[in-house]
């Protein structure tokens, strides 16, 4: 993919593809990161397999090209790592900084979740099965990242409706809890 390089997470030899976001900024100092949100995105909603979300993330999708996405024009969003239906894994914002993927959020009697947290998108939605590509890669970005911020717990892995219950439905009832390994 032109303007794209590859990143290798310590500890790790899983592959992921770095699409820089502009859509960050800094976490506040001294911030352990100690969380992580799951959420399930695609655009149009319902419509896999397009670089939506990819130009969605990085401020260049054509608003003019879907009506949905008229109701998009003023949200600027990112995330640190995105899971294609492919299985592909691509970073938009680096750990250390803070991806605005959250929102409003709360979590154990804390707020403003981005602070703290690192957000995974997956491509869906609240009527579709996620598939093994994505379990797969998703249970090997989890356990990296449980080895390099070893604040995060099983406990500490949630999902989007989990902090942000009154806005958000998301990864939905067809991400499959169970098939996470949060204890390795």
């Amino acid at each position: 993919m032109p303007g794209s390089n590859l990143l290798f997470l310590p500890m790790s030899d899983l592959e992921i593809v770095y699409i820089p976001s502009p859509n960050y900024d800094y976490r506040p100092a001294g911030t352990v990161i100690d969380l992580i949100v799951v959420h399930a995105i695609s655009l149009p909603p319902g419509k896999f397999g397009n670089r939506a979300v990819i130009d969605f993330f990085t401020n260049t999708l054509d608003f003019s090209s879907e009506p949905y996405f008229a109701k998009l024009t003023e949200l600027k969003v990112s995330s640190h790592y995105y899971i294609e239906r492919s299985g592909r894994i691509i970073s938009f914002v680096k750990d250390e900084n803070r991806a605005w993927h959250a929102g409003v959020s709360s979590f154990s009697g804390r707020s403003n979740c981005n602070d703290f947290s690192l957000g995974i998108e997956l491509e869906g939605d609240d009527f579709t099965r996620f598939n093994e590509n994505q379990y797969k890669q998703l249970n090997h970005l989890l356990k990296v990242l449980k080895l390099k911020y070893p604040a995060i717990t099983a406990q500490r892995i949630v999902g989007h409706c989990h902090i942000a219950p009154q806005r958000k439905s998301d990864p939905g009832p067809f991400f499959d809890w169970h098939r996470i390994g949060v204890d390795s």
